[in-house]
């Protein structure tokens, strides 16, 4: 049975992370690698991965669609401009339909299109053609940010799918199988309740601290 593994903040579960990876690197099954940090828990530890794979860092912005009354409860996940993904079981055990939730999806776009205005400055998006893109987040709970992000990875023509994480539910990340080539979780608690629950530090990134990694990371 998994135990759990409490780390200690962001930076400390990237390095173990970064260390996982790096060993694969040196087995040579991560060629020509990029970092996708989705933002904005997934920076911290992302850039610990890139700095020890020597990898260029760019961000991936995914919005989880909360449920109505209860948002921190995904039914679904949007990425750039495609169509919603929505976890379907969910939204029936809810009783909820997407037209129900258009103006979710609509305020959502929104602030995704703000966040990537801001966190590109005009840059354009990565380009992972023929490379290993490497999808970095600060743990997986349902699975729908991840599946909206990797599925979007998939289509941009990369040679290698890795979704890594520190910690995740066990179901989460079996479901992720069959969305990524690979999938890296160093913990998956059989107790799992929260991601911010397996950090004794989790206190919420802003907008500030993904551009100063972004800019470190490219300087």
């Amino acid at each position: 049975m998994a135990t759990a593994m409490q780390f200690h903040d962001r930076r400390q579960a990237g390095r173990e992370l970064a260390e996982r990876l790096r060993i694969q690197q040196e087995k040579g099954v991560l060629p020509n690698p990029v970092v996708l940090a989705l933002p904005r828990g997934g920076v911290a530890v992302a850039q610990e991965v890139a700095r020890a794979l020597d990898a260029p860092l760019d961000v991936l912005v995914v919005r989880k669609i909360g449920a109505p009354l209860q948002e921190e409860l995904g039914v679904g996940a949007i990425v750039g401009d495609d169509d919603p993904l929505f976890d379907e079981d969910t939204l029936g055990q809810l009783g909820l339909t997407e037209t129900a939730l258009a103006p979710v999806v609509e305020r959502e776009r929104k602030e995704l299109h703000r966040r990537e205005r801001l966190y590109r400055e005009g840059r354009p998006a990565a380009d992972l053609t023929g490379r290993t893109a490497i999808v970095v987040d600060d743990g997986l709970a349902t699975g729908s940010t991840a599946r909206a992000a990797l599925r979007f990875v998939r289509r941009q023509a990369p040679e290698r799918v890795v979704l890594a994480v520190p910690v995740g539910s066990p179901h989460a990340a079996d479901l992720m199988r069959a969305e990524a080539d690979e999938v890296v979780c160093l913990s998956r608690p059989a107790s799992f309740m929260a991601v911010g629950l397996c950090y004794e530090q989790f206190e919420q990134l802003t907008d500030e601290d993904v551009l100063q990694a972004l800019h470190t990371a490219a300087g």
